[in-house]
């Protein structure tokens, strides 16, 4: 397995009219921790993506177990679980400043042709990369 985290103060911009993190911006935090886990394998996403491949989202599983409130310092955990194909499954945890578990998600992503807007196999840097900090299978 390989595991990143990454920390994040929640701002005011963050919370609805309750006081809350709004729901929506759920999606925003696990974007955050994928982007930094492939910074910490050596490439930024925009590396990614000039070398003509894309990463869409084409499936979300998200559970939330409690509330985020404004200025509260949150981790947020990324793992993947095996190496991917032609797709990419990230689990995220997110806890509060106090460590609580408060929000789990489960977010597949595809490769795709930026130019022919097909599916492509993982980019072999990153298969390396995976392989040389993970025993990912």
């Amino acid at each position: 397995m390989f595991i990143t985290q990454t920390t994040y103060r929640i701002r005011y911009a963050d919370t609805d009219q309750m006081g809350v993190v709004y729901y929506g911006n759920y999606a925003r935090f696990y974007e955050i921790g994928r982007s930094e886990m492939i910074r910490d394998l050596g490439y930024a996403y925009k590396e990614l993506e000039d070398t003509g491949v894309v990463m869409p989202v084409v499936t979300v599983n998200a559970n939330y177990k409690r509330p985020l409130y404004y200025d509260e310092l949150i981790t947020i955990e990324t793992a993947l679980k095996k190496m991917p194909e032609a797709r990419m499954v990230f689990y995220h945890t997110i806890y509060n400043q106090d460590n609580e578990v408060v929000h789990t998600a489960e977010v597949t992503l595809v490769f795709l042709s930026k130019e022919t807007n097909r599916p492509v196999r993982v980019p072999e840097y990153m298969i390396s990369a995976l392989g040389k900090m993970t025993d990912l299978e």
